[in-house]
């Protein structure tokens, strides 16, 4: 299974269910912008968009999301042993998290670890705990001697369109 997106403004990603009603969007907001992503093995729609592969996954969108994406660069000579890792190892230490996809660039060196959260609040609590600490461990790599590669996230609220009357 593959992941798509794509940045853009959310009036220009929102004409996108209009193009391609067949396929499930979830368009996400932020501060800085507007995102949608979707998943399917068959069509790539994006131009300027990125695409993973879904290493693993688990659980399901929820309607009314808080979105983390954990953006991490690994090396050529890295990357087998970081997907063992997080494979094996991180998707247990995630409490209250509703939805988590490891995604590994198609292109590229810069893995996702996508969360999905019911609020804030179960994130916030969630990087209170032990459990928290432990994952970080685990998604450690060697510092990246470019600035660009350091690793960053992003975080973003699910859209929910509004229900006409």
């Amino acid at each position: 299974m593959k992941a798509h997106m794509t940045n853009g403004t959310l009036d220009f990603l929102l004409k996108l269910e209009d193009k391609y009603p067949k396929i499930p969007f979830y368009f996400m907001t932020s501060n800085s912008g507007a995102l949608a992503y979707y998943e399917n093995n068959d069509k790539k729609i994006f131009s300027a968009g990125r695409t993973y592969e879904i290493i693993k996954q688990s659980g399901d969108f929820i309607k009314k999301a808080y979105i983390v994406m954990n953006t991490i660069s690994v090396n050529e000579e890295d990357q087998v042993v970081f997907e063992d890792r997080l494979k094996n190892n991180l998707v247990n230490k995630i409490d209250d998290c509703h939805a988590y996809r490891f995604l590994k660039p198609v292109k590229g060196n810069k893995f996702v670890i996508l969360t999905v959260w019911k609020s804030v609040e179960n994130f916030n609590n969630w990087k209170k705990s032990q459990r928290y600490h432990d994952a970080q461990k685990i998604m450690q790599t060697e510092i990246p001697a470019y600035p660009n590669d350091l690793p960053f996230t992003t975080s973003y609220f699910l859209y929910e369109k509004e229900e006409a009357n």
